[in-house]
């Protein structure tokens, strides 16, 4: 008659110390694994992805175009934080952007040269950062530079008694901004050591293989009437063996 598991077997259980000891019989896998992982991050941030530049400037947001006095009201700052989303706008725009391309000779589509250009306010103040992306340092510059020169104008003609100053010029950047060599090869290394040790624990909790005879009693209803004795460790049992021969002889 087959005898069926106990009903508690239905439910997994997991010890994490048998998991835990299994990752450690195979920690060579592990290491192995999370450095070559490693390595390989490492060369493909430092040698096979292209480099990318950024370049800066920052304009300042002004919603009257003459003023009385030198004196900033509290009302003109707060007006100008709220045309800040209006001018990004603007600068995203298609007649913007294709302004930009034909001023710098750009050989890039409107939409590409968007995905380059990026412009947010500056701790929420009535200040905007223009940041333009490029594999090109040089050329970075030259997008940033050719945005202040147009967008003053741009502005001034959209959106009535409105204008933009330049805070800060664009500067030709000397380190690259992408990829982040260090933070590549850890992220590598931490993907190399989760990825080793979860297909250790997959393959552990896939095992089906009777180690000893606890598995038995636990899972099945029946007592372990004999244990089969492993030959491959008689010369470490060799004395047990022999003793247990000549008692059946």
């Amino acid at each position: 008659m087959n005898q069926s598991p106990n009903p508690s077997s239905a439910v997994v259980e997991i010890d994490l110390l048998q998991l835990i000891e299994a990752i450690w019989k195979r920690i060579w896998i592990v290491l192995a694994a999370t450095l070559i992982c490693g390595l390989l991050a490492f060369v493909t941030a430092k040698f096979i992805i292209t480099p990318t530049y950024r370049s800066s400037a920052r304009m300042y947001v002004n919603n009257a175009t003459e003023r009385t006095s030198n004196a900033i009201t509290s009302a003109e700052i707060t007006a100008a934080k709220n045309l800040l989303d209006v001018y990004i706008v603007i600068l995203n725009s298609e007649s913007t952007l294709d302004a930009v391309i034909e001023e710098a000779n750009l050989p890039y589509t409107t939409r590409y040269l968007a995905g380059m250009v990026s412009a947010k306010a500056v701790s929420s103040t009535e200040v905007f950062e223009i940041t333009a992306t490029s594999t090109d340092p040089a050329e970075a510059k030259l997008i940033v530079d050719t945005m202040i020169d147009i967008l003053p104008d741009r502005i001034a003609e959209i959106v009535e008694g409105s204008s933009a100053k330049v805070v800060s010029e664009a500067k030709l950047p000397t380190q690259k901004a992408a990829p982040n060599v260090s933070k590549y090869t850890l992220v590598g290394l931490l993907l190399g050591f989760v990825a080793s040790c979860g297909v250790i624990v997959v393959l552990e909790m896939l095992d089906t293989t009777v180690h000893d005879s606890t598995y038995l009693t636990e899972t099945y209803d029946i007592p372990v009437l004999a244990v089969v004795p492993d030959m491959t460790k008689k010369k470490k049992h060799s004395g047990y063996y022999g003793d247990y021969y000549r008692k059946e002889a």
